[in-house]
């Protein structure tokens, strides 16, 4: 990254604190130091930090009492990754130079349409991480709701691609599917992709690992494998298997995407036109032609109504026309969870049984599988929906998609079994009825306070689904965790939520 500076650099020594900031990259210098106060240095201004020629931006906060010694200077653990740097290492700091792009970001929050170059620029300074989490934020919320034309969304979609790597594979089809997402348990992907490859359609697919649920396919996928391949080892599994399920963040495909993203959730904030910018400008990077995209519709999913649906649909299709990929929307039901398991371990053993023909595989998880399959195969195959349909189910009868994923699995690293949590509870019903409603977005809380996905073997096990007769002393589902303080953590919330959480019906 190029962070030149017109601005004098300090030479500061460097001093391991220990401090763990998530992904926010900060530097500590002591109240005392001689560079603070020659430099106008305040807390949260954005330094430049260099070292060995490597160089990347960081918020500044200031230390007391001894913390940082004069001429000393700390980073925060994510800060010293990016810069491979050790103890008694010297640092450069400088500050940076003024945004330009910033103005067009002030020109957003004011209504205003902007134009490719004004979205380049500022994709290009997040892509770079010369935002701060204020500047991120305005952006943000500038681009919220319907704030954006249709025009605009193309133009931020194109700006996200641009701003990092884009795969080429020499094919002329190249598979991929996304869901919307909203729902706890739902991993398709890992029965798709088998399926998918089996067939001899290139389908190499870059996954996230989760944000604020449960489980992202790269957390489940990394139960079984390894993810986290190089672009070369990744391109190496595809011209073998001709497919993988890798972890997407190493390869720098719209690099700006996953830092606005992270901004969205803290502010809880769902946008329409950064959700599709940031869906397809991934996929457009990952190189794909042909991609199906899941719509789940439901109270409590991502996507609320049938005409919200709609409206994401008709938009999708549009801004995939204007960057040159082909797709397909698809609508399910987006009312209650997908399989068994919520969290990766138990979510990887969901994926495993559907694929070994297990007799009590859930029948929810393999349907929507086989559905999404289908429709890649009618996109890129233009075939009848049902000789797709009975091809995709001949290759999970027959074995061979269980195969594949072994082989892919083997590829990427080796084959590893599901673990099994420590500690468990299970749920059992306090009342009789039919139940009426599940809401996803607390039943997924239940699984992250037990402590998915950081702890790949928590979470839950539900055992229920809507509409069914319900009586006292029922099991509902079963809480998994890696500590008992963690599984009285997830019980206690379920206790506080439990009405909201399964609700019945009395008639």
């Amino acid at each position: 990254m190029n962070l030149t500076t017109q601005h004098t650099k300090h030479s500061l020594r460097f001093r391991d604190l220990g401090i763990d900031t998530n992904q926010e990259l900060v530097v500590f210098m002591p109240a005392s130091c001689h560079v603070c106060k020659s430099e106008g240095f305040q807390a949260l201004t954005r330094l430049s930090v260099s070292f060995n020629g490597s160089s990347t931006i960081a918020a500044l906060n200031i230390t007391s009492d001894g913390l940082l010694k004069e001429g000393e200077i700390s980073l925060s653990k994510s800060a010293i990754q990016k810069l491979s740097v050790q103890d008694n290492d010297l640092l450069e700091v400088a500050h940076i130079e003024p945004l330009q792009s910033i103005t067009s970001v002030r020109s957003k929050l004011y209504g205003n349409t902007l134009h490719q170059q004004e979205y380049d620029d500022i994709i290009q300074d997040i892509a770079d991480e010369k935002y701060s989490n204020i500047f991120l934020s305005s952006f943000v919320a500038a681009c919220s709701g319907s704030n954006m034309k249709l025009e605009e969304i193309c133009y931020l979609t194109m700006a996200m691609i641009k701003a990092g790597n884009k795969l080429e594979w020499g094919n002329e089809i190249i598979a991929d599917k996304h869901c919307v997402g909203g729902l706890p348990g739902n991993r398709t992907t890992m029965i798709v992709v088998p399926i998918i490859a089996s067939l001899g359609i290139m389908i190499p697919k870059t996954s996230s690992r989760a944000i604020t649920s449960p489980a992202g396919t790269a957390d489940t996928m990394e139960v079984l494998t390894n993810v986290n391949l190089s672009l070369a080892q990744m391109r190496k599994v595809v011209e073998k298997e001709n497919g993988c399920i890798v972890w997407g963040g190493a390869m720098k495909l719209s690099p700006a995407d996953d830092i606005i993203i992270k901004v969205e959730k803290a502010l809880d904030i769902d946008s329409e036109g950064q959700m599709i910018a940031s869906i397809l400008s991934k996929k457009a990077a990952a190189g794909s032609t042909d991609c199906v995209i899941d719509i789940p519709v439901g109270a409590t999913a991502k996507v609320r109504t049938v005409d919200d649906a709609i409206s994401l649909s008709l938009r999708l299709k549009e801004v995939a026309e204007y960057i040159g990929v082909n797709i397909q929307t698809i609508t399910s039901d987006g009312t209650q969870p997908v399989g068994y398991g919520i969290g990766p371990s138990l979510e990887a053993r969901d994926v495993l049984a559907v694929l070994e023909n297990a007799t009590d595989a859930p029948k929810d998880l393999r349907q929507r599988a086989i559905t999404i399959a289908s429709e890649i195969i009618k996109l890129v195959w233009n075939m009848e929906k049902q000789v797709a349909e009975d091809l995709v189910i001949k290759k999970i009868d027959s074995g061979e998609a269980f195969k594949k994923l072994i082989s892919i699995c083997e590829a990427q690293g080796g084959f590893y079994e599901p673990m099994h949590a420590k500690y468990s509870k299970t749920i059992e019903s306090t009342a009789a009825g039919i139940i009426s409603e599940f809401d996803n977005r607390k039943i997924a809380r239940v699984a992250k306070l037990a402590g998915a996905p950081d702890a790949a073997e928590a979470g839950i096990d539900f055992k229920v689904l809507l509409n069914q007769n319900i009586m006292i002393g029922q099991p509902l589902f079963t809480i998994y965790a890696n500590s008992p303080g963690e599984l009285e953590y997830a019980y206690d919330y379920y206790k506080q939520n439990e009405k909201q959480i399964i609700k019945l019906s009395y008639e």
